[in-house]
């Protein structure tokens, strides 16, 4: 997350509005003269990268700086498709593969992706009081922020919201492998990809934290 690394919203803001300059300028042939600006830039060239995937991931970003959770699965879902989807959108064209099977699998596997890293991340968000999984789980099991917090895997109902919200991821990378299975290409995605631990042991999630 963008909030991570900046001392404020402020300045997260303004590194949002560099890169939105950024795409801009890629967009008019004018690339700013910094190293990543001009790589995307003549990536752009040579792919013909969309620029709204560029400006999507970028105002997801933005936003989150202010809204860091989710309410809703349908609202993380939404922000996923914004992000790691887009991500693999931009790949696609990169590879040159046009197909809107795949940009569907795409859409799903992005999605798994966000889900799982979210997962892996649960400890390291507890510590700076934040519960990334949707409040819409987390109160189906009566989860307490707090409890999070201070607890751990031993808050009230965290295992039941850790295996729904893992449940989910999974489903959606179970129905990306089918529809790259669909186009020929089953095989080509690690059969333990993104969610190989994701329905273990929850108590996992935080201890391998308190290790690190």
């Amino acid at each position: 997350m963008v909030q991570e690394h900046v001392s404020n919203q402020t300045i997260g803001k303004m590194r949002m509005q560099f890169w939105r300059d950024a795409v801009q300028g890629i967009r008019d042939g004018k690339p700013l003269h910094h190293p990543v600006v001009l790589a995307l830039h003549q990536a752009s060239q040579n792919a013909n990268l969309p620029a709204y995937h560029l400006k999507r991931i970028i105002d997801a970003r933005d936003a989150e700086l202010s809204t860091p959770t989710h309410m809703t699965t349908e609202s993380l879902t939404a922000h996923a498709e914004s992000t790691s989807s887009s991500l693999l959108y931009l790949l696609l064209s990169l590879l040159s593969l046009p197909s809107s099977a795949l940009s569907h699998a795409a859409s799903h596997l992005g999605t798994a992706q966000t889900f799982t890293t979210l997962l892996r991340a649960l400890p390291f968000h507890a510590k700076q009081g934040h519960v990334i999984i949707p409040a819409e789980i987390t109160a189906k099991h009566g989860v307490k922020q707090e409890d999070v917090v201070r607890y751990g895997p031993d808050a009230e109902g965290i295992s039941d919201a850790v295996f729904e919200f893992a449940t989910v991821a999974n489903d959606h990378l179970i129905t990306a492998r089918e529809m790259l299975k669909e186009e020929g290409m089953a095989g080509k995605v690690p059969a333990q990809a993104l969610t190989s631990d994701s329905k273990g042991s929850r108590r996992e999630l935080f201890e391998a934290t308190r290790k690190s």
